[in-house]
């Protein structure tokens, strides 16, 4: 099982996914400024990888709060999760998990300081727990669109790694498929500027077995044309109620290119992804990052000029006509997606 996120003696471990493919190492954050600058700083990242970790975080922040007066930890408390809440703008899951945190503390305002910091460590270790039962749950409702001998193209990194860890989402469907005995193979987009599918979801389709292929993001249209590809599936990091999904920059265009060559595109995301306070996706917001990651390869290679201007938006938003599916915990939601999402938010 690939650990992505782990809770022990107090502290929160992440495994550094900026040095994956090449240095397996664990981070150890024992602060929840050490867990925001994880996030912020993509140590880790997925949007169900950082309700978690954020989850985590803000159990630490009530951990090291000193004061008795109760008064003053909340206040305390609310700084902390406004500090995690400013990581990551776009993973609704981040938000999701604050204010679940939040609400566990108030629920037990009526308890000791130190029993509402043992109330929220065992809230967030739930939220992970959750997670994991989640994702498998996920993957095998969404084997059963993939048949024996597919080969399905992904974008960005939407495994383990994305995750609490062991399933993920869109490649856990593609793990519980293999495990079912069919015949998956995986074509990986390479996924730049981070290069997540190169680094991250080759390495764990290697780990798993599966047969992976990687490519350039701009290979995906020829693969397509040359009839290489059956399916494509990708996680989301923000999804709103209409079915508009956002996810890694270029899943937009790959979209495109699987409805011109009619492949199926689904998305794969657990329940707490979806933003039903969003009509649409032009609501949702996007993340721009520092420019230093479009002309450095990783930070270190720098491969173009000095002083050019840089366009760097992390996420692109995929309209929900060309979602085959949208796949959850409680199964697959079909277009009009505002009705089926809803009924599956109701349970299913």
């Amino acid at each position: 099982m690939i650990k992505t996120v782990e809770w022990k003696d107090g502290k929160v471990w992440l495994i550094e996914q900026g040095k994956l493919p090449l240095i397996e190492q664990y981070l150890e954050c024992s602060t929840y400024q050490q867990v925001a600058t994880a996030i912020e700083t993509m140590v880790v990242r997925g949007a169900p990888a950082i309700g978690v970790t954020a989850a985590f975080g803000a159990a630490l922040s009530a951990m090291s709060i000193e004061t008795g007066d109760k008064d003053e930890f909340y206040k305390e408390f609310d700084i902390a999760l406004d500090v995690l809440s400013a990581t990551r703008p776009t993973a609704v899951n981040l938000f999701w998990a604050i204010e679940r945190m939040r609400d566990c503390a108030r629920r037990n305002a009526d308890l000791s300081i130190g029993q509402i910091s043992e109330a929220l460590e065992q809230e967030a270790i739930l939220i992970y727990e959750q997670d994991l039962k989640i994702n498998k749950r996920m993957g095998e409702n969404g084997a059963a669109i993939l048949d024996d001998g597919d080969v399905a193209l992904t974008h960005c990194n939407a495994g383990a790694l994305a995750t609490a860890g062991d399933y993920g989402t869109a490649l856990g469907v593609i793990k519980a498929a293999h495990l079912a005995g069919k015949n998956i193979s995986v074509f990986a987009d390479e996924t730049r500027p981070w290069l997540q599918g190169a680094r991250l979801t080759a390495w764990e389709m290697m780990k798993e077995d599966i047969p992976v292929t990687l490519i350039c993001d701009n290979m995906a249209g020829h693969c397509m044309k040359k009839g290489m590809i059956d399916k494509v599936i990708v996680g989301a990091d923000r999804i709103a109620a209409n079915g508009d999904a956002a996810n890694k920059i270029g899943t937009y265009q790959v979209a495109v290119l699987a409805d011109r060559h009619n492949i199926p595109f689904y998305v794969t995301a657990p329940l707490s992804t979806i933003d039903f306070s969003l009509e649409s996706g032009d609501l949702i917001p996007i993340e721009e990052r520092d420019p230093k990651e479009v002309t450095h390869i990783m930070g270190a290679q720098q491969i173009a000029p000095d002083g050019v201007e840089v366009f760097n938006p992390a996420f692109d938003v995929t309209p929900n006509d060309l979602i085959a599916g949208i796949i959850t915990e409680r199964g697959i939601a079909y277009a009009p997606y505002r009705e089926s999402l809803e009924k599956l938010r109701a349970g299913g």
